[in-house]
């Protein structure tokens, strides 16, 4: 932490609105500089030409370079420039994460900027904005709404913090060892969307686009205290608990979501065994033979191994759904789907017994 700390000072001492850069001409105070030989104003006419030209101005006279403004021209990203020194900065965020050794904070949290970056365009920007109009209007934004959102994330991470610490236990074994336990009994959930490769050729990007983000959104209201939510995928999510019974009763939760939601159904598998956190997902044979009983599910169904069923014998209607043959697994497996308990003779869901130490049955 001391180490990020000492690169964000580092970044701030040569944020490129301080200090200047010398690697290119101070052109800025050229008055003569012609943006048009420069092919800085191609394909540009009337009032769009215009506010390119007096951007242009501004930024060199602020101190950006020719090179910078060609490139960001090429790249149409000129307007972003403002915002692109407000955020400062020395260090890109790879060499930020391979200073501090935060590879998983970064990857974290390249998923809220880039979330943040859409939904902070798509509120701000107007219809028939000029280049210069986003510019000035963004970098003004992104100044005074960056200080916030620092709070919001830390708090954030607080919450999400002592959520994973509700979930973990540490056996005596573990005490004496004075180190966790890497392997552990773990139950994973894979659930995905039925036919998303077809829907994706059906539909328009921006549509598919909308229906993976709210299928993420369902995925995130079923976890709580005892059902992580590991990662989303595209059109598929992953789950992990340390006891069955609430991961197949957060995969029935989703499918009810998915389904009140009116978007494509949803099937799961549930598999409970031997798995190894690492960097905040998760490994091992109970991860494969999840993601294999999720491929042969039905759509709508949760589809469990023996071992889940075991493990909450009572709380679940339970059919059995075959001996299958999964891709490298050996030998058949034998599955069973879940469904909610049958109601009972008032209209009310038969009572499920709290989740706690898992019950086996008898091997018959």
């Amino acid at each position: 932490m001391a180490e990020l700390e000492r690169c964000s000072e580092q970044s701030r001492l040569s944020d490129p609105a301080r200090v200047h850069d010398a690697s290119g001409p101070d052109f800025g105070k050229d008055a003569g500089v012609d943006f048009a030989a420069a092919g800085l104003l191609d394909g540009l006419d009337g009032e769009a030409r215009a506010a390119r030209e007096q951007l242009l101005a501004r930024l060199a006279d602020e101190g950006f370079t020719l090179e910078e403004l060609k490139g960001a021209v090429a790249e149409d990203r000129l307007a972003l420039l403002p915002v692109q020194r407000v955020l400062g900065g020395r260090y890109t965020a790879a060499e930020v994460a391979e200073q501090t050794g935060a590879r998983v904070l970064g990857e974290a949290m390249s998923r809220v900027a880039s979330s943040s970056t859409a939904v902070f365009a798509d509120a701000f920007l107007e219809q028939g904005d000029s280049e210069e109009d986003v510019a000035w209007r963004f970098a003004e934004l992104a100044e005074q709404l960056t200080p916030r959102v620092q709070p919001v994330l830390l708090a954030a991470y607080k919450a999400h913090l002592r959520e994973n610490v509700q979930r973990v236990a540490l056996t005596r074994a573990e005490l004496e060892a004075g180190q966790v336990v890497g392997e552990q009994e773990t139950a994973v959930c894979f659930a995905d969307l039925v036919g998303f490769t077809t829907l994706g050729a059906e539909i328009e990007a921006q549509e598919l686009g909308g229906v993976i983000g709210r299928f993420g959104e369902l995925a995130a209201g079923v976890a709580d205290s005892q059902v992580r939510l590991v990662k989303t995928i595209g059109d598929a999510a992953m789950f992990a608990a340390r006891e069955p019974g609430p991961l197949v009763g957060a995969a029935l939760s989703l499918i009810e979501a998915v389904e009140e939601a009116d978007l494509s159904a949803i099937r799961a598998g549930v598999a409970f065994g031997m798995a190894v956190p690492v960097a905040g997902d998760m490994y091992g044979h109970a991860v494969n033979l999840a993601s294999r009983v999720t491929a042969i599910a039905r759509p709508g169904s949760v589809l469990c191994t023996g071992e889940v069923r075991d493990a909450a014998p009572e709380q679940f209607d339970w059919s059995f759904a075959g001996k299958h043959r999964l891709k490298g697994i050996g030998d058949s497996v034998p599955l069973y789907r879940a469904r909610r308990p049958a109601p009972s003779s008032d209209g009310s869901r038969a009572s499920r017994p709290k989740a706690g130490r898992r019950r086996r049955r008898a091997a018959s």
